[in-house]
């Protein structure tokens, strides 16, 4: 008992009791310690998912007949795959595919049946959203085991040949997975490097007190504003450049649609990300604060976006509140843009949501930095 009271009373137990006393006694700093990371590992535990299931399938059965319908539902029966339409027009199952509205297209021939009843070869024909190569792997190895499985069904009963599947990939023939990878780490350096060089630029002024400075001058405080915005502007869209060369050059990612509407998105993204750093360095009191707070949300943000992880293997409530995420459309427009070929006539509620994001952004942080300049 005497050497504990006298290790208590030793100037370093003293000092780390004080240091304890502090932190407990910081709400804030506890905050930080305790809240965003349970909430990022609820998050990421939800929609960190390796499982591809409810891939968006649609449907064109030439044939018609009951053989076909028991293909159809040897599809559709479990949650792998999600019938999402019927039709007759390979073109019109084409743009779904095009435009993202669904994954896979299953083509069953006219002489399925005929074919089946004569002892002959019955090919079927499956279209595949090649853009993430990872799904897309994965989707056609389900297709395979669902038509071996129903393949064995058949010859239970009569000695019929194996279903034949041609599996056609679009947009990324190769499977590579850095097609897919690529215009989505876009997305998220470009997320990273607005909000944290935007939100730091101006922390640092209120540290070093030349904010006060700013209100000496003559300056109007929408020139003030505008004079810290269109700098940041330029040298973020110098990143962007950066990245989209890095991509074609390094990584051979196609670029396949009007380079001219990249830029112009790019930039609608860039005034997302300055509108969200701007905002967090009128939140924040320092540097260290802004880092914090900034991680904090760019880790949800890049999460929920897409970008890593395909959204359809997400829980259908992540997958609803990524419509409320920018990243997620700056992705799908990337993708879009460069694996796709689309253009705003497929791209047009992404880049609205845009557009929504940057004016609601850009007016709640520049009213917040005006307040603080006056």
């Amino acid at each position: 008992m005497n050497f504990i009271d006298r290790l208590l009373e030793t100037p370093l137990i003293a000092l780390i009791l004080k240091e304890i006393n502090q932190i407990l006694r910081n709400k804030q700093l506890m905050f930080l310690l305790l809240f965003p990371p349970t909430v990022q590992l609820l998050v990421f535990g939800f929609s960190l998912n390796p499982d591809v299931q409810y891939i968006k399938l649609g449907i064109i059965d030439y044939a018609n007949t009951y053989e076909s319908r028991e293909l159809i539902a040897a599809f559709t029966e479990n949650d792998l795959f999600q019938p999402k339409i019927y039709t007759y027009s390979q073109e019109e199952l084409g743009q779904e595919v095009r435009t993202g509205k669904i994954t896979a297209g299953l083509v069953i021939p006219p002489d399925f049946n005929r074919d089946l009843s004569q002892n002959k070869s019955a090919e079927i024909q499956v279209l595949i959203d090649g853009v993430d190569a990872n799904t897309a792997g994965i989707a056609n190895g389900y297709i395979n085991q669902i038509v071996n499985q129903y393949s064995r069904s058949l010859n239970e009963n009569k000695s019929s040949p194996l279903v034949q599947v041609q599996s056609v990939f679009l947009y990324n023939p190769g499977l590579l997975s850095t097609w897919f990878i690529i215009p989505g780490v876009i997305g998220l350096v470009l997320n990273l490097t607005s909000t944290l060089v935007s939100a730091t630029t101006v922390v640092r002024e209120k540290d070093s007190g030349t904010l006060e400075q700013l209100l000496m001058t003559p300056a109007d405080a929408w020139e003030i504003l505008l004079a810290k915005i269109v700098p940041l502007f330029v040298l973020l869209m110098g990143d962007v450049l950066l990245a989209l060369s890095i991509a074609r050059f390094m990584f051979k990612v196609p670029l396949r649609g009007n380079v001219i509407l990249f830029f112009a998105f790019a930039g609608l993204y860039v005034l997302v990300g300055i509108g969200i750093g701007i905002m967090l360095a009128t939140l924040a009191r320092s540097q260290q604060q802004v880092i914090l707070i900034s991680f904090f949300i760019n880790l949800p943000v890049i999460q929920l976006s897409g970008a890593i992880a395909p959204i359809e293997s997400m829980p259908t409530f992540f997958q609803d509140l990524s419509w409320f995420n920018p990243l997620r459309h700056f992705v799908t427009i990337t993708r879009g843009l460069l694996l796709k070929g689309v253009g705003i006539e497929v791209l047009w509620p992404n880049v609205l949501m845009l557009a929504i994001f940057a004016v609601v952004l850009l007016t709640i942080s520049i009213n917040r930095f005006r307040s603080q300049l006056s």
